[in-house]
């Protein structure tokens, strides 16, 4: 009747390994990200003046703290 009671060395839970992700199934995703992530930052920095798809200053105010945020000069 004499069992061992002394912790094993040998962890007994399993360990996660890390899901491995096709860059097929990333790409076109991380293409839109970064396409998006172009038109703000158009909107935020570039839309006024000369390079204006708008007409009027509606976007410019829609975006005026995020260019202070982001360091753009607009007045």
């Amino acid at each position: 009747m004499a069992e061992a009671v002394a912790p094993s060395a040998i962890p007994t839970t399993p360990i996660a390994l890390p899901v491995s992700l096709p860059v097929r199934t990333v790409l076109p995703w991380a293409l839109f990200a970064g396409l998006l992530a172009l038109v703000a930052l158009y909107f935020v920095g570039a839309e006024q003046g000369a390079l204006s798809v708008f007409a009027g200053s509606d976007v410019h105010e829609w975006v005026h703290d995020g260019r202070h945020l982001l360091g753009f000069p607009c007045h």
